[in-house]
């Protein structure tokens, strides 16, 4: 027997449009809870890998059952209950970074992995209402803004209007962070050097497995990297735009995506 197949399989799961429906709904089929169970008793490890910050990942999924979590794009990441890698940025920074999100003239939240903030100088639109509607626990604190003393934040997303400038946006954020187009004039901005791929590769080298072993599932454009960084690629079914980047396209999460994909790879 190989190497290769004396080592358990690792897989990682995207969070929105993935495991959880991306609506007010957020529902988590019972086909998903149980491949997630089934795959974990053959010995396989499961990991989230989302572009959510730590504290919005709520209990409904933990309670899936997980070694550990690649959240923020990368930024922060834990294994065994344990923190075994994190980026914080300096406070001075993102503060900077806030005044210049004002003469961008754009919409931001500040994602921290202990908190949202919130700029109510800059203008509100409906999207916004829609993100903390889908995105948001109704038990989350959203008190949070850029005047606070404890302001700080670990990456941040923006959406664009007719008045923003999106020129400046691009040239000042671009030096910084990797900006991320999730379409409609949504970016997801991720400090340089960080990515879902390199959380991938932190488990990896920390637990010793190789790449022929891991396994991602995803739907969204912040997902490619970890497309792009593991040959067992998967996309859930209706998420065209990634389709290009992954080795296998399963059904829709409602019709029992995860399982399917699980099934397909022997990985239940």
């Amino acid at each position: 027997m190989s190497d290769i197949n004396k080592k358990p399989s690792v897989i990682f799961f995207d969070i929105d449009g993935t495991l959880v429906t991306e609506d007010k709904n957020g529902i988590i089929p019972e086909s998903t809870r149980a491949a997630i169970d089934e795959t974990r008793k053959k010995g396989n490890l499961t990991f989230i890998n989302t572009g959510r910050t730590a504290f919005n990942i709520s209990e409904k999924i933990k309670e899936l059952g997980f070694d550990g979590y690649v959240c923020g794009c990368g930024t922060y990441i834990e294994y065994g209950g344990r923190v075994i890698s994190e980026n914080r940025l300096e406070q001075s920074f993102c503060r900077k970074i806030a005044a210049l999100m004002r003469e961008c003239r754009v919409t931001p939240v500040y994602e921290d992995r202990d908190g949202y903030f919130f700029d109510g100088s800059t203008p509100f639109n409906e999207t916004l209402r829609n993100f903390l509607d889908v995105f948001v626990d109704p038990s989350i604190d959203i008190t949070g803004r850029v005047e606070d003393e404890d302001f700080i934040f670990d990456k941040f997303v923006v959406w664009m209007n007719e008045k923003s400038d999106t020129e400046k946006y691009h040239t000042v954020v671009g030096r910084y962070f990797d900006i991320i187009d999730r379409g409609g004039g949504f970016y997801e901005n991720v400090p340089l050097g960080f990515s879902k791929a390199t959380g991938i590769r932190c488990i990896l080298d920390k637990l010793g497995i190789p790449l022929e072993n891991a396994y991602v599932i995803g739907d969204s454009m912040n997902d490619l990297p970890m497309f792009q960084a593991v040959p067992n690629s998967i996309a859930m079914g209706g998420a065209e735009q990634v389709y290009p980047y992954v080795s296998y396209i399963t059904t829709s999460i409602m019709d029992n995506g995860i399982a399917n994909a699980l099934r397909h790879f022997g990985l239940i």
